[in-house]
């Protein structure tokens, strides 16, 4: 059933999600998107100081917010523009320093694939699907447009199923084959939203490149939206109604709508789905500003809570603000 969200319980919802995910514990992928729903929601003075703490842990090889061993690859890039931004508000050089170095780590260091498509990991060998969210949006703000898009035309290339229209989850480069051919929903979310965000970050120079990229993402809105349950909500791998149901896909699916329609390169036909997935989202924020049953931290194995499930909360809600302004 659709839910009218009133101005009032999104300010009290929006409100006590920013104070939720502040207090939460997070990797260098979460820091990073953290980052960009407070820059996408105004909060300049606190994306000054996630950046800094970005760099603060920046490790020897470039990567930002790295916390102990992390064998991140691409997750420590969603730091990269909160501290580009951080960077161009306060003129601190060490912050751009920072950011050139998280960048040629991307360039000229990170492990890839034959073909150049960047691993996800240091560890193993593989591709995630998780990564269209973590490099191409940072290379393309930070001038690398054209790498941004080969990135994507990588990922594309090794985990896209045209007959489902949905991303596989990893492929291991060493087996050539599959290590988790399941279509994970959140994973399918970070492709959408991270395709919108290259897509906004493109120049007019590459008209050709942005209409490929909507292209892209309608398909896969498309693909996603046919498993939409009557609630709002997906199960967590998309396709197999066995597994649990899962509220962190609606939100970046939202989130990717609301840009595409402002960005007039989405037709505004998509905007119901929005609508029903955004009330499904708010039906799970709880008296603490929680938004509850997203795919969970530590593990993203069951149902519970985690900062990106609060960031893309915000950053749906910006998104939607953006739209009606």
């Amino acid at each position: 059933m659709m839910m009218n969200v009133s101005s009032e319980h999104a300010i009290s919802c929006i409100r006590r999600a920013k104070t939720a995910l502040l207090a939460m514990q997070r990797n260098p992928w979460e820091q990073g998107v953290a980052a960009q729903a407070f820059l996408e929601s105004g909060d300049t003075d606190v994306v000054i100081l996630m950046a800094k703490e970005a760099v603060h842990r920046q490790d020897n090889l470039g990567r930002l917010a790295t916390l102990y061993s992390d064998p991140g690859v691409t997750d420590p890039a969603a730091n990269g523009e909160a501290v580009l931004y951080a960077a161009q508000a306060t003129q601190d050089p060490a912050l751009k320093n920072a950011a050139d170095r998280m960048l040629d780590y991307l360039l000229n260091r990170a492990p890839r694939t034959a073909r150049g498509t960047l691993h996800h990991i240091t560890t193993k060998p593989q591709v995630w699907v998780d990564s269209f969210y973590m490099a191409p949006p940072f290379l393309a703000v930070a001038g690398h447009p054209q790498e941004a898009i080969k990135q994507i035309e990588g990922f594309r290339q090794l985990l896209w199923d045209a007959n489902a229209r949905l991303y596989s989850h990893i492929w291991d480069e060493e087996t050539h084959s599959f290590a988790r051919k399941d279509f994970w929903g959140v994973g399918n979310g970070w492709a959408a939203a991270g395709m919108a965000r290259v897509l906004q970050a493109l120049p007019d120079t590459m008209q050709a490149e942005r209409q490929r990229l909507a292209g892209y993402i309608q398909e896969l809105l498309d693909g996603c939206l046919a498993h939409l349950r009557p609630d709002g909500l997906f199960h967590d791998v998309i396709d197999n109604s066995d597994t649990f149901i899962e509220t962190n896909l609606s939100q970046m699916l939202a989130y990717t709508i609301y840009r595409g329609i402002k960005g007039g390169w989405l037709s505004p036909a998509f905007r119901s789905y929005a609508e029903k997935m955004r009330a499904a989202a708010y039906q799970k924020v709880d008296e603490y500003g929680l938004v509850q049953g997203v795919c969970s931290s530590p593990s993203f194995d069951r149902p519970g809570v985690a900062p990106e499930g609060q960031a893309f909360f915000l950053l749906m809600e910006a998104a939607y603000q953006a739209l009606n302004d």
